[in-house]
């Protein structure tokens, strides 16, 4: 059985990325977009506490409920829509296999 998931992430200029992201060493979205050297800041080092690795989710996989920090961080960040998360608190599992993602625009 596989250990890696294929993630599809359309970055700010519209171009589509197949991400290829391994579920079993805890990494999660924002480290994946760094180590592919995509333009996601992750400031804060995935604490919950900058948005810079804001993203919308465009498939219909069911992710965890957003944490108390999340929700507090995405009200108060820019281009928010129903569908924003934080890459940072998105776990890599076998579950997310085909996940779609956009990136957020930049502030």
């Amino acid at each position: 059985m596989s250990l890696d998931i294929k993630i599809y992430l359309t970055d700010r200029e519209g171009k589509r990325h197949e991400l290829v992201a391994p579920t079993d060493m805890q990494m999660n979205l924002m480290e994946i977009c760094k180590a592919y050297e995509l333009p996601v800041e992750g400031t804060c080092g995935g604490m919950a506490l900058c948005a810079s690795c804001q993203c919308y989710v465009e498939s219909d996989h069911k992710l965890p409920k957003k944490s108390e920090d999340e929700e507090a961080m995405l009200s108060e960040a820019f281009y928010v829509k129903e569908n924003s998360r934080l890459g940072c608190q998105i776990q890599m599992t076998p579950e997310l296999e085909g996940l779609e993602i956009v990136l957020a625009p930049e502030d």
